[in-house]
């Protein structure tokens, strides 16, 4: 019951100076005929009454009063078994959802610290696979038949020889064929000059430009004809077939051939600046006994032929080279897939581990509040809005003596109704059971 009914049901009247003592008020209903509820109400109004005829309705002992009102309230909560089974079964029931919960959570955690573990272990896994695989990158190029690639050893290094050697002799050939070519053709000899002046003329591509553009084409040109025709050789010599040989076989007549007619033509220039009157005409013949002809064949031919046997052998080599490259090609593609397979776990390893410290922060918290809902199931829980009825009661029966027995002036009267409502109020407010929390549960650790 709040203040201001109290103020409504003691409406103060006019009191005679000197009042006719009268009985205790007294209920003519049959007790038995009450709910328990009602006697506990009306014995709290009487002790109001009784107390309050002993103070002679003082506000300060009422403070005093409502403190033992709200001590005895706490014991008769305390003795109410039933009651305080019933207020406490809510918690209870929290008390073990949150327990379920915990083994919930406690499940999931070890459930995510499993995958962790398992994730981990497959990181590891996959960092051992990237070293064995950086391992065998760099041991491919010396042992390539323990990996079962079909490539010979070193065939890097040997690549590197055959193709540092075959720069050298392919500008040889080039200075060679050119040099020949124009001598065979288009120069014209000069008896003052020795054979390898005559042969290897060191201003033939300038002397070839300024006889013309043909000229020059055809000597430029030229060495590339047996280039052409050493690369020839190289492609029929990669399968070992009987027609391919005999390709082979022709190729190289046909290059001798071509150098026999060069070294024909230088010889038989030669010749005819040495011709006397009684000299016969230069045939094949004249020219097989000439070493100068032979000279120039195989200044030609055989280092073409060396020069074919070198590119084979760098060509071979650059095909091993490549077996074991794309090896080593195919291997750092797979450390590559291990690694990001290793991001994408790390980054699922993170993500368990941010929810594992979640559901860990969960459970502290859900520990901390059984805690907390078993210290409200161990103490006793005091329902404040029914101490408020309760003690209303008790101020009630204060007030009624005040009313009723205290022989003073209306205005004097009203104003300890008001400061005993005050300080019931400050009671309410102290004990947590003012109006606006009126379900508000106060725990007593009693």
């Amino acid at each position: 019951m709040d203040t201001i009914s109290i103020k409504n049901l003691f409406k103060l009247k006019s009191v005679p100076i000197e009042p006719k003592p009268e009985p205790f008020p007294q209920n003519d209903d049959n007790p038995n005929n009450e709910s328990l509820e009602e006697n506990r109400k009306r014995t709290y109004h009487e002790s109001g009454y009784r107390d309050s005829s002993r103070t002679s309705g003082n506000h300060s002992t009422l403070s005093i009063c409502l403190d033992a009102v709200y001590s005895k309230f706490q014991n008769e909560e305390k003795e109410m078994v039933e009651k305080q089974k019933n207020l406490k079964e809510s918690y209870v029931n929290e008390q073990k959802n949150r327990e379920t919960e915990i083994k919930a959570l406690t499940v999931s955690q070890e459930t995510k610290e499993e995958q962790v573990k398992s994730k981990n272990t497959e990181i590891e896994n996959h960092q051992h696979a990237i070293e064995g695989l950086k391992a065998e990158i760099l041991d491919l190029p010396r042992n390539p038949e323990k990996y079962n690639v079909k490539a010979a050893k070193g065939a890097s290094t040997k690549f590197w020889i055959g193709f540092i050697l075959l720069i050298p002799i392919s500008l040889y050939l080039l200075t060679f064929y050119i040099s020949t070519s124009y001598s065979a053709f288009f120069k014209t000899f000069d008896p003052k000059s020795t054979l390898i002046q005559s042969v290897f003329d060191p201003q033939a591509l300038s002397k070839a430009w300024n006889d013309g553009a043909t000229e020059a084409a055809f000597v430029v040109l030229i060495p590339f004809v047996f280039l052409g025709l050493g690369f020839l050789i190289h492609m029929f010599g990669e399968n070992k077939t009987s027609a391919n040989y005999i390709k082979l076989f022709l190729l190289l007549i046909v290059t001798f051939i071509f150098d026999v007619i060069l070294a024909y033509e230088i010889e038989s220039k030669l010749y005819d600046l040495n011709k006397t009157f009684n000299s016969s005409d230069f045939n094949l013949k004249i020219a097989f006994t000439k070493n100068q002809f032979w000279e120039i064949i195989f200044a030609g031919f055989i280092v073409y032929i060396i020069w074919g046997l070198v590119f084979d052998f760098v060509m071979k080599e650059h095909r091993e080279k490549d077996k074991i490259k794309n090896e080593q090609e195919i291997r750092q593609k797979r450390i590559e897939f291990f690694q990001e397979k290793i991001n994408v776990l790390k980054k699922e390893v993170e993500e368990i581990l941010a929810s594992i410290g979640t559901i860990k922060e969960t459970i502290i918290k859900t520990r901390g509040r059984i805690e907390e809902l078993q210290n409200i199931i161990d103490g006793v829980i005091i329902p404040t809005k029914d101490y408020k009825l309760y003690a209303s009661e008790y101020v009630q029966g204060w007030i009624t003596f005040i009313g009723e027995k205290i022989a003073v002036s209306r205005t004097e009267k009203q104003t300890m109704i008001d400061d005993c409502i005050a300080t019931y109020n400050n009671n309410l407010e102290t004990v947590g059971a003012n109006s606006d929390n009126q379900n508000l549960v106060y725990l007593s650790s009693l």
